[in-house]
């Protein structure tokens, strides 16, 4: 097995981490790099919105709005977004394409997301994609300054790793499982 293929393999989610965080410099060329993934005719329609602090608690009550409106317990929803020093908002992008459809765009977006994910861990950081109903909230995508053609596809939690983690380990997949063969 390959280096990429190792560091792959060795991804894991970290739903709990320090309050370490990346510098925005350091994720510079972290974010240069994910935009490297497959993009039919070049649109990068997807861009990523570097969280830390105030924005953190504002998110938090982007949350707490969301669930009062729609009936939901949201007390413990505040605290949420404070779970790691850096949230990074994947946000997908869509532009008007007569060849490239709207799910292609959104692809795009979600596999940055997904090699930025490999791209921290592979230096150090813990981190885990979390999503769910808030990522389609008015208040959520008010508060990200959002435009009409884009979609907010989740968070990426990044903070340090706690020492003696074990957090997030998977077992092996069996690939047989997954790939067919046509003759």
């Amino acid at each position: 097995m390959g280096r990429i293929a190792e560091a792959v393999a060795a991804r894991r989610s970290y739903s709990r981490v320090t309050e370490a965080a990346p510098t925005h410099e350091q994720l510079l060329p972290l974010i240069a790099a994910a935009g490297r993934v497959a993009d039919h005719s070049s649109l990068h329609p997807w861009r990523v919105i570097e969280l830390r602090g105030a924005a953190r608690v504002r998110l938090g009550h982007a949350f707490v709005t969301d669930a009062r409106a729609s009936g939901h317990g949201a007390d413990k929803l505040a605290a949420k977004p404070l779970r790691s020093s850096l949230l990074l908002a994947i946000v997908a992008v869509r532009t008007k394409s007569e060849k490239v459809p709207g799910w292609e765009q959104d692809a795009v977006a979600s596999g940055v997301a997904h090699v930025l994910s490999l791209l921290l861990h592979e230096e150090g950081w813990g981190v885990i994609w979390r999503t769910g109903r808030h990522t389609r909230s008015k208040a959520v995508h008010k508060m990200h300054g959002l435009a009409k053609n884009e979609r907010l596809l989740g968070w990426l939690y990044v903070g340090g790793i706690p020492e003696g983690s074990k957090e997030g380990h998977r077992k092996t997949i069996d690939p047989e499982r997954y790939l067919t063969t046509l003759d």
